[in-house]
């Protein structure tokens, strides 16, 4: 088997092969991938501008007072919350910007790429080079502290079965991925295809691009073991075993800026309600930045990700009693929704959601429409 394809699959968050090997069955919790990525951010006129140009549009807000975001979360400031969702597409890869009246810290921030502790999130595009010249420019003209990577391509399945030519043209897939103080991005543009239900652009964005699709987790931990309640108690399927990913592979080594004799160990998730907003686990085994201290509620940048199931209370009693985690009472969260805070051994915080539907219906089968692009 193709270790390259494998690799670049790992990282745009498909699956190869098809059909992943046989794991053990999850318990049926509901629960349908990453629902929000919370961003706390100084400045939210400027943090609304820039999420518009995604897509992402104000949908909800709500406002705690100190006694009432200490209760909740912890943290010792008011807080003023936002939901923003890309298109008509609610039911997953949402945004929640949260600013703090009294930050505790700066957050991970701007540092090299697989800094434990940060955080990515995905999202296709349309047009990828667009976005590589746009934070190229911001870089070499503006100053700003974004690093884009140089995109890279590749056939992600083993489709291009014969000869392949201008007129019977090759399938693809380009990704790069921009390093910034404010967030972490990564972008992938497919050519020759599509796979409903991974990634919906609504044509009126202006910058082509979807929904959160994924989401990646730098971590500190000797093994995958300390996040094996992903599985346990959220209800997510283990795509395959850990693996070591390195820089003899052209998308991680691309996509992750890895030097000569790098490498990490990798696990990814899927739920079994939906193909999207799946989960990625890295543990980078060279040497890395450590900035998980500043990994946690209170501070910038993304420090929690929510989830959402018809009904809560079964996932909070599981998760009470499950070693290495830790769960705040069942209370409402600032919109008034029945949730808990759950915070695990290796640095991840999550917000359980109670919410029965959706409009937008999540696609649970992995298939492939042919396109003519």
């Amino acid at each position: 088997m193709n270790r390259l394809l494998i690799s670049i699959c790992f990282i745009i968050g498909l699956t190869w092969p098809p059909e992943a090997p046989a794991q053990p069955q999850p318990p049926d919790t509901g629960i349908s991938g990453v629902y929000e990525v919370v961003l706390a951010v100084e400045d939210l006129s400027w943090s609304f501008a820039y999420w518009a140009q995604y897509g992402f549009r104000v949908v909800d807000s709500a406002a705690l007072n100190e006694a009432q975001a200490l209760k909740l979360y912890g943290v010792p400031s008011a807080l003023k919350s936002y939901r923003l969702q890309n298109g008509l597409i609610d039911s997953h890869g949402l945004l929640r910007l949260i600013q703090w009246s009294k930050p505790l810290g700066p957050g991970v921030g701007y540092n090299v790429p697989e800094t434990i502790g940060s955080r990515m999130a995905v999202m296709k595009t349309d047009d990828l080079y667009r976005l590589y010249d746009l934070y190229v420019f911001l870089r070499d003209e503006k100053k700003e502290p974004w690093l884009p990577t140089e995109p890279t391509v590749d056939d992600l399945f083993g489709l291009n079965k014969g000869a392949k030519d201008f007129i019977n043209r090759p399938v693809l897939v380009r990704e790069n991925a921009v390093y910034g103080a404010y967030f972490n991005h990564v972008f992938f543009q497919r050519y020759g295809y599509e796979i409903p239900g991974y990634g919906t652009i609504d044509p009126d964005t202006p910058l082509k691009t979807s929904e959160f699709t994924h989401h990646d987790f730098f971590i500190k931990a000797p093994d995958m073991s300390g996040i094996q309640y992903v599985a346990d108690v959220l209800g997510f399927r283990a795509e395959r075993e850990p693996e070591v990913n390195g820089d003899w592979q052209k998308g991680p080594r691309q996509v992750f800026m890895m030097e000569n004799g790098y490498a990490h160990l990798y696990q990814g998730f899927v739920s079994p309600n939906n193909i999207c907003g799946k989960l990625k686990f890295f543990i980078p085994l060279g040497v890395r930045p450590d900035r998980s201290a500043h990994q946690r509620l209170g501070e910038l940048g993304i420090t929690m990700h929510t989830l959402f199931a018809p009904d809560i209370s079964k996932i909070h009693r599981t998760a009470s009693q499950y070693k290495g985690l830790a769960a705040t009472p069942i209370q409402s969260n600032e919109f008034g929704e029945k949730s808990f805070v759950l915070r695990d051994s290796v640095g991840i915080t999550w917000q359980i959601i109670e919410k029965s539907d959706t409009q937008n219906k999540p696609v649970k089968k992995l298939e492939f429409v042919w396109t003519k692009n």
